[in-house]
């Protein structure tokens, strides 16, 4: 049976009084109330403002939601389950001791440190030895083969205008800061970061043993080539649309358009099936890097490897490097005041390593065949509601509409909760004295399945997140939706709450995914999961009109005030598809919610109606604290908006909303010109 914890809402302050009538399934926290505030001024602050006084940031996180609070309560599940599994003497079977293993090497921290920098030593000792470009495209193939960092991403992607079919696929990368605009804008915290950044290098090259002369000028040529490539960049914005990522071209044309990059000796080392065929997700990318592999020197591209190689194992190496990473990475860049504990750590790379073993004994544990089945019934009812809001929208035409119906119709609804088939691990070879190499094995696995895809038909049986994962998401090519078991309790799902409660939870969610199969990326996919164009041009203009007004809306939010500085916005055109789903969510599922109320009494239920309760169920998810360093960096990298703008966005284009609350015009909560596509 799935582990279910009592759900934190909200009191009532509303005049009606309770019905008498039968117990009632489940009742509010009137402590996460903030009893002060009218809903119709900020419906955030009144849904969330009790909890968000009482709840601190943890001191080793940078923000700290409902969203935090299940994943650290799965997390727990898992810690339990790992402090067993990595006893030795107990009897294990196969599944069990390849977790346990695994999570015993990296909790073995005299043993990490014992090793120093021995782990990464050959890896170091062949980078020392380069003399040739030719040679450093060969080892940069023999990093990809072997999970290390590398000039660019090279893996599969099923194929934009054929998805039943996969392709070899290149994108960019070569950065160690978080997003390209780090390098490129001017203005002072960008300058802060990059002075920081180049700090952060040159003590990691102190720890590999260079002179502090020497560490400083392996710093600044990093910071140099790594401005060059961020140059090189598409900016997150301009990878949203599908258009910018759907460059298909033969192994020739690469070749032609890249003269300075050696795909021969780099290919050849990656071990990957040959290929005739490929799709550049950044076509600028490649064509600019070129000029940078030519005109960088090959003693900078070595003191790159150098600190890349350090830079993706300090986590795994020894207290100096762990400490210097978390500085950095964690404290400066996010806000965190102290470094999570180890056994924290620990259970998260096991999950990433080997996520459908550890989720496979997670979900024995915590999720019963009912959750799917619970599952499966909500998503129908959000099915039925998708639908009747595609039929009612005015703006689409009735030449579109059909085609929109079709796509909804082939929408994939299977993986709830976990795999149908578990992946087989046993190829995996896991010491009890080798964190960083069983770090990297497992790494090499997931390549080398990934390169067995290419030119092969597409395996849709794949997932994109681990069993314990909080979180939900829709994925174009195989047009569906997936909802792992971590994210299936409370807040989102609690069977000790009402219906009301649990729309506004988890039937958000679910309409939320299925709206990003309709929102500005999603909208450019057709049924079978291909980019294509489905729409008229009059509909597709009508569509963009909608999104841009739900762009613009949240481009106006300002998520960090900094009178120094300047405010920080959100970017409304990165956030464009999580708003569009946010608030197309929020319609079909309060749609379902009607369905399923239809013959049944209206009972108000802590004070609150229905209707309330379901708005309330909604903000409750969004629930957040955030540190400003965190918040700064999420506006910048972040497709999603910060927890008050996600309610707050949706609520005020909501006329259901206003009318639940008996909301004005001219009140905060109710937009004079709301936004509203689906």
């Amino acid at each position: 049976m799935l582990k279910r914890l009592t759900i934190l809402l909200l009191v009532a302050t509303a005049a009606v009084a309770e019905e008498p009538g039968p117990a009632v399934p489940g009742r509010f926290d009137g402590s996460a109330l903030d009893r002060s505030v009218d809903p119709c001024m900020d419906f955030y602050q009144f849904a969330c403002g009790g909890w968000r006084a009482r709840t601190p940031i943890p001191p080793d996180q940078t923000r700290w939601g409902r969203f935090n609070e299940l994943a650290e309560r799965n997390r727990e599940e898992l810690h339990q389950i790992l402090e067993q599994a990595k006893d030795a003497k107990r009897q294990r079977g196969a599944v069990e001791a390849k977790v346990g293993d695994y999570y015993a090497s990296c909790m073995d921290e005299a043993g990490i440190e014992a090793l120093g920098t021995k782990p990464i030593a050959p890896a170091l000792a062949r980078i020392e030895a380069l003399a040739s470009k030719r040679e450093l495209f060969r080892l940069l193939g023999e990093h990809e083969a072997a999970g290390l960092p590398a000039l660019f991403r090279f893996g599969s992607a099923p194929d934009l205008h054929d998805s039943n079919r996969t392709v070899a696929n290149l994108g960019q990368g070569g950065i160690g800061l978080p997003d390209r605009d780090d390098y490129l804008k001017d203005d002072a915290k960008s300058k802060e970061k990059r002075a920081k950044y180049e700090e952060h290098v040159a003590r990691t090259l102190s720890l590999l043993g260079d002179s502090p002369e020497a560490a400083a000028r392996g710093a600044a040529a990093v910071l140099r080539l790594e401005t060059a490539l961020a140059n090189a960049y598409l900016d997150r914005v301009a990878l949203r649309d599908p258009k910018n990522r759907d460059n298909p071209m033969s192994l020739d044309e690469l070749k032609r358009l890249t003269p300075a990059f050696e795909w021969d000796a780099y290919l050849a080392a990656t071990g990957a099936p040959a290929f005739s065929q490929l799709n550049l997700s950044s076509r600028p990318y490649f064509e600019k890097a070129d000029a940078v592999v030519a005109q960088t020197p090959l003693a900078d591209w070595k003191t790159w490897l150098r600190w890349q190689v350090a830079r993706a194992a300090s986590p795994m190496l020894g207290k100096a490097f762990v400490d210097a990473d978390y500085r950095f990475f964690r404290e400066y860049l996010q806000g965190a005041r102290e470094i999570e504990p180890r056994y924290k750590r620990c259970v998260q790379a096991t999950d990433r390593a080997l996520g459908d073993a550890l989720g496979q004994l997670y979900v024995e544990r915590t999720f019963g065949a009912d959750g799917k089945a619970r599952m499966q019934r909500m998503i129908e009812a959000l099915t039925a509601a998708m639908r009747e809001d595609i039929q009612a929208v005015s703006w689409m035409t009735a030449e579109t509409k059909p085609r929109a119906l079709a796509k909804l119709a082939a929408f994939g609804t299977s993986k709830v909760g976990y795999p149908d088939q578990w992946k087989d691990y046993s190829t995996v070879e896991v010491k009890r004295d080798d964190y960083l190499g069983n770090s990297l094995r497992a790494q090499v696995f997931e390549i080398r399945r990934a390169f067995a895809r290419i030119d092969k038909p597409t395996d849709r049986t794949l997932w994109g997140m681990t069993p314990p994962t909080v979180n939900a998401y829709y994925q174009a090519a195989n047009n569906e939706i997936v909802f792992p078991a971590g994210i299936l309790q409370p807040p989102f799902f609690d069977k000790g709450m009402d219906d009301a409660v649990n729309y506004g939870g988890i039937g958000v969610v679910i309409g939320h995914e299925y709206t990003h199969g309709f929102d500005d990326q999603g909208s450019k996919f057709d049924a079978s999961g291909n980019f294509e164009n489905w729409w008229t041009e009059a509909d597709r203009k009508a569509f963009d009109e909608r999104t841009s007004c739900i762009a613009d809306q949240y481009s106006g939010y300002v998520t960090l005030a900094d009178p120094v500085n300047g405010d920080v916005h959100l970017n409304g055109r990165l956030t464009l598809g999580e708003n569009t789903a946010d608030n197309g969510g929020l319609k079909v599922a309060y749609l379902a919610l009607q369905k399923a109320l239809a013959g049944q009494p209206r009972r108000t239920l802590d004070g609150f109606t229905p209707e309330q309760r379901f708005f309330l169920g909604f903000a409750n998810v969004w629930c957040q604290n955030v540190t400003d360093a965190a918040a700064r960096q999420l506006a910048q990298t972040d497709p999603h908006s910060s927890g008050r703008f996600r309610v707050i966005g949706a609520v005020s284009n909501s006329a259901e909303f206003a009318q639940a609350f008996g909301c004005k015009a001219g009140q905060p909560m109710v937009r004079e010109n709301a936004c509203r596509a689906w």
